[in-house]
């Protein structure tokens, strides 16, 4: 209807007044599980596997090594805020980001930006950190994708 107000508003947290919605992202639990048994995987694939005890042990030393750098790297990253400004610019922390851009994957949320270094960051919204109500959310706070090109993208 041409006449309808949209009641929406973005988010609890925020009033109209103030000009956006705040979608809050902190680290999964269920993605440090899998990156864990992604590790122990892996170093008990070396070992299983036909390479010779003698680099095997090292390479799973390795494997477990990386794997848990990995989960110390998620597992401490600290709490992000983003909010959708109504005019389609984006901030991460209180900082305007370029290029913004997110996708989906059934549940999972992926973000990607470029911080004001110039720096690509990302982020990944697990089940567990997103819940419908503020899946719903952020689909109708983040901005439009962009349209695709206007060529044809198959051969003649």
């Amino acid at each position: 209807m041409p006449s309808s107000k949209r009641s929406w508003t973005g988010c609890a947290p925020c009033s109209p007044a103030e000009g956006g919605a705040i979608v809050r992202w902190r680290p999964s639990r269920w993605l440090s599980a899998a990156l864990a048994a992604l590790a122990a995987g892996a170093a008990a694939s070396v070992l299983a596997s036909g390479v010779p005890p003698a680099l095997a042990w090292p390479l799973a030393g390795l494997a477990l090594a990386h794997g848990g750098l990995l989960l110390r790297r998620q597992a401490g990253a600290g709490e992000r805020v983003l909010r959708f400004r109504p005019e389609g610019r984006v901030e991460v922390d209180g900082e305007s980001v370029d290029a913004f851009r997110l996708d989906w994957r059934g549940p999972l949320a992926f973000a990607r930006w470029r911080d004001p270094a110039g720096r690509m960051r990302r982020l990944a919204w697990w089940p567990d950190t997103l819940p419908p109500p503020a899946r719903r959310e952020l689909r109708l706070a983040a901005p439009a994708p962009r349209a695709a090109r206007g060529a044809p993208s198959v051969a003649p």
